[in-house]
């Protein structure tokens, strides 16, 4: 699917795409490219639906400290992927 942007650069997304996944975006840019994820009205009983109880009692700094660890090891594993 493709879609273009106007001259002022708003991107216009499909009927279909609007109601599968909503109207909020968050735009992610990559070395290699630009992302959309939708964001859910309340994302964090999104983030309870997708993963049920598999967060009870973890602690909340742990969890960012664990997430920000990973993001870190997968940006670096793509810039070495870039530079081999």
């Amino acid at each position: 699917m493709t879609s273009k942007a106007d001259k002022r650069g708003p991107i216009y997304l499909p009927k279909e795409i609007r109601e599968k996944h909503g109207r909020k975006y968050r735009i992610v840019e990559l070395p290699s490219h630009v992302a959309l994820f939708p964001v859910a009205e309340d994302p964090l009983a999104a983030i309870e639906e997708a993963v049920g109880d598999a967060l009870a009692g973890k602690d909340v700094d742990e969890l960012k400290a664990e997430a920000r660890s990973k993001a870190a090891r997968e940006v670096a594993a793509e810039r070495d992927e870039e530079e081999a």
